[in-house]
């Protein structure tokens, strides 16, 4: 099999080996919280409940994606190609993100209001929204990124992530109620990023010298306003069914299709170190050789989906025995549905990565109007669908939705064309041995 580090291996891309070793460590600790952890936890508060906390993390996602203001990757590309600015672009992104965050969580009280939930489900997604804004410090994580040093960050999500694990079993055997978990994840942030702030002052940097330059701001929303948008689609697209979950049916329901997202998602965690910490490398060579730089591409298409196929094939198999025996009877509903919606991932991997080729090739606009795209067609499946078919209705509009926004909408326009094929050629060399044992 093809594995990162032969990928890595290539002239150009092998000190990034390192720092993808540190991201996929986080990861993986991740992975472990969300799989162990998240199982008792699933088990503890029972379908109902744990439908609740799953529906309010949902409903914090979706209008997170307003506060991030589409920043992420323009201000990782903005300090590799221009660091002498890095205090004004640092300053400026921690003002527009807390601006971001206030408008978020007005939004989100007012649409709460129209909302015909429980007191106790208002309550846990108001917590939970307030990890929103110790979420604005992430312009550090992206300076480390740009520098290929997501080591000193990893570092304290790690620290984070221990803490908030050990917190969760006391709380879990102490039989405490569900609100205190909502505090708890708004805590993990709260340490995240205490933990930044120390990261970023120990490398003998100041943060006295952030300035927050309006000339800046312009410059980035500029930029990203169009990326906002596809932050908005792509949040929609994939939170949306929980939460119209909720509302189409009932809380029990949504706990239930939680699991099958939930053991899915860990798995995301795998294609967000990898492309992070690639993403520098893919601009530094599109500034100078764009057919090595889609060379690449290639090469991370091809990682990725194979990772994708194979943990599907075996979610495909396994699942109807672990579901039940990992989550209780009380899950067993879930299995049909992990085993259909296991396989969106292949498309979110190919997703994922594109965002190297649409930010590098200047597409942004591209990218979100496939987003935009993923997020009409998965809301409009799944008030048909989850009205016939229930849950397994919600899992096929996922499927298909994160098939076209992922893949089949890049054949569509001529300027993506390159990337449909990319993706194309990855879906082939799945069937070509050389590929699983040397880089093309």
């Amino acid at each position: 099999m093809l594995s990162p580090k032969t990928l890595f291996s290539n002239r150009g891309i092998g000190r990034y080996f390192s720092n993808t070793i540190w991201l996929l460590a986080e990861k993986g600790l991740r992975i472990v919280d969300a799989f162990f952890i998240g199982i008792w936890l699933a088990r503890y508060l029972g379908p109902k409940s744990f439908g609740v906390l799953s529906y309010a993390e949902s409903f914090v996602y979706l209008f997170a994606a307003f506060a991030a203001l589409g920043l992420d990757q323009i201000v990782v590309r903005e300090l590799v190609r221009d660091n002498d600015k890095r205090d004004e672009i640092l300053g400026t992104t921690l003002g527009l993100r807390i601006v971001g965050f206030i408008l978020m969580y007005a939004a989100m009280i007012l649409t709460l209001g129209v909302l015909d939930n429980t007191e106790l489900s208002d309550t846990v997604v108001l917590v939970i929204g307030l990890s929103v804004f110790f979420q604005s410090f992430k312009g550090i994580d992206f300076y480390f990124q740009s520098k290929v040093k997501s080591k000193h960050t990893v570092i304290v999500n790690i620290v984070a992530v221990a803490i908030l694990s050990l917190l969760k079993v006391i709380l879990i055997l102490s039989k405490a109620p569900l609100i205190y978990f909502a505090y708890v994840l708004t805590l993990e942030w709260c340490i995240i990023a205490c933990g930044y702030l120390i990261a970023y002052v120990t490398h003998k940097l100041s943060l006295r010298k952030w300035r927050f330059k309006l000339s800046v701001a312009k410059q980035l929303l500029k930029k990203s306003w169009f990326l906002v948008i596809g932050s908005v689609a792509a949040a929609l697209y994939m939170k949306i069914d929980q939460v119209m979950i909720n509302e189409i049916l009932n809380e029990s329901a949504v706990g239930i299709y939680s699991v099958a997202v939930k053991l899915t998602s860990i798995w995301i965690f795998v294609t967000v170190a990898i492309t992070q910490s690639v993403f520098p490398s893919l601009v530094s060579t599109r500034k100078t050789d764009r057919a090595l730089f889609l060379k690449r591409l290639q090469q991370l298409y091809d990682v990725l989906i194979k990772i994708a196929v194979l943990v599907s094939i075996l979610y495909t198999i396994f699942a109807p025995y672990f579901v039940p025996l990992l989550f209780g009877s009380a899950y067993t509903e879930s299995s049909p549905i992990l085993i259909l919606y296991i396989w969106s991932i292949v498309f979110v991997f190919l997703s994922n990565a594109s965002w190297g080729f649409y930010l590098n090739e200047g597409l942004e606009k591209f990218s979100s109007i496939r987003l935009v795209i993923g997020a009409v067609v998965n809301i409009g499946l799944n008030l048909i669908f989850i009205e016939q078919y229930g849950l397994l209705g919600a899992a096929y509009a996922t499927l298909i939705s994160y098939g076209i926004s992922g893949y089949l909408v890049n054949a569509l326009f001529e300027k993506t064309r390159v990337n449909f094929m990319l993706q194309t050629k990855a879906f082939i060399h799945i069937f070509k041995l050389r590929t699983w044992t040397n880089p093309l």
